[in-house]
């Protein structure tokens, strides 16, 4: 059994949804393993679901792959770092081809969080289906955050520099209030937002300010616990919690996990998170 086959093996999946998501987590520890093997990490950070689930056993999986860099580049060029990922894909018998993603405005499902500063690009390649990953780099990214190395075992042993829990927290935090959907809600936010607060993880706040103040909240309207609190608890208010439900639903291994989801409970979520003044 080669490398690839090993790691996917462990994931028993089982359902059609269970091996497509198998199949883009062991993608995801490739591209990262290539990436390492380059000067990448000295100038970027790994941040995000897939952040969370490769690295904090997250019980959900995740899609894409969010990079950020540790300061603001135009100039920065994802493509100089293809060679290590093809070639990490060929090691373990695979030949991938990535694509520039096309950044379109005006789709049915729209990111909050679209800049044309950002690069976008899939990697995928033909099985017996078509399996697709998707990665961006922030190259203008908001600051005021934190990282350090975390370490990844397979497909051989490698640090990769994530974004701090905290800092992680914030993001997501961010996510949930700020997340603009045309037509549905992006029921992972909720899921991750439960995990870190049940995880009883703090919130770097001045992280938070830093990315609402690039998007979402430029006025600083959100300036302290009080005012998040209740932004967070008007945003809770606004959403229809069975559309939340239906979103995450296929990346759960266990979806009776949501059984206790309504407005209430989220709520108390709120009221439970950890923040700390901001340095």
């Amino acid at each position: 059994m080669n490398v690839f086959d090993n790691m996917l093996s462990q994931h028993k999946a089982i359902t059609r949804e269970q091996k497509n998501n198998a199949f883009r987590e062991v993608m995801q520890q490739i591209v990262l393993a290539g990436l390492s093997r380059s000067d990448f990490f000295e100038h970027a950070a790994f941040y995000g679901g897939t952040c969370l689930r490769l690295f904090h056993d997250m019980p959900r999986f995740s899609e894409d792959m969010d990079f950020s860099l540790l300061r603001a580049d135009k100039n920065f060029d994802l493509q100089n770092y293809f060679p290590f990922i093809r070639e990490e894909f060929l090691s373990v018998g695979k030949n991938i081809e990535i694509t520039k993603k096309k950044k379109l405005q005006n789709t049915n499902i729209e990111s909050a969080f679209l800049k044309d500063t950002s690069l976008f690009y899939d990697v995928k390649f033909q099985t017996e289906r078509q399996v697709k990953i998707k990665i961006e780099v922030d190259t203008l990214p908001p600051l005021d955050f934190e990282t350090e190395n975390k370490l990844l075992l397979q497909p051989f042993s490698f640090n990769t520099r994530c974004f701090t829990l905290p800092c992680l927290f914030a993001g997501k935090v961010h996510a949930f209030l700020f997340r603009n959907w045309k037509n549905r809600v992006k029921g992972r936010d909720w899921f991750d937002f439960e995990w870190y607060v049940k995880n009883q993880i703090p919130m770097d706040l001045k992280h938070f300010f830093a990315r609402a103040k690039q998007f979402g909240d430029p006025n600083g309207k959100i300036k302290d616990e009080k005012s998040l609190k209740l932004s967070l608890a008007k945003r809770i208010k606004s959403v229809n919690i069975n559309a939340v439900k239906s979103d995450v639903m296929p990346f759960l291994k266990n979806p009776q996990d949501t059984e206790i989801w309504n407005e209430n409970y989220f709520l108390e979520l709120v009221e439970r998170i950890f923040l700390p003044s901001p340095k």
